[in-house]
Formats: structure tokens, sequence, C-alpha cells
């Protein structure tokens, strides 16, 4: 094996490491009504008031009376008064 054929591999290989690692996309997604959660998309909500944020948001967050951080659901869905509304 020369050292062109070795370093041909090695690149080759860098470049499909390279190709399969790709970042999560996580959001934080809040409504008017102060419920926030965990979405892996941006998707289209009925109604008007939602905001998303990173991930690492909630982190820097205060929750309380008037913000609720809600438990992950399986499923595409929202957050309705305090309820999970599922697609």
């Amino acid at each position: 094996m020369t050292l062109k054929n070795l370093l041909l591999g090695a690149a080759l290989t860098a470049g499909a490491l390279i190709g399969l690692a790709s970042s999560a996309s996580a959001y934080v997604v809040c409504n008017r009504e102060g419920d926030c959660w965990h979405t892996e998309s941006r998707y289209r909500y009925p109604g008007t008031g939602y905001t998303y944020h990173p991930d690492d948001w909630y982190f820097h967050q205060t929750f309380g009376a008037d913000r609720h951080f809600r438990e992950y659901n399986r499923g595409r869905g929202y957050w309705r008064g305090g309820v999970w509304v599922t697609f």
C-alpha cells in the first residue's frame, strides 16, 4: 500500500464521518399562556403567540406561577390551557 492510497483512504473516511455527524435541532417553544416545552421541529401550531428559543434557553429562565415548563410528550402537538393537544 502506498502513502498516496493511505492518505486518500484517510481523507475519504474523515469526509464520511464529517458528513454523518450532524448537530441535533432542538427548540423550546412557549405560548401566550406561559406553557413552554421542548420540540425537535418548528411546527405551525394553531393560533398565534408561539415563540421559539434555542434548546439551552430554559436553563436561564425562572418558571413559576405565570410560566410553566411542561413535560415532554411523544407525538406532534402543543400545550393549550395546561392540556396537551395532539394533532
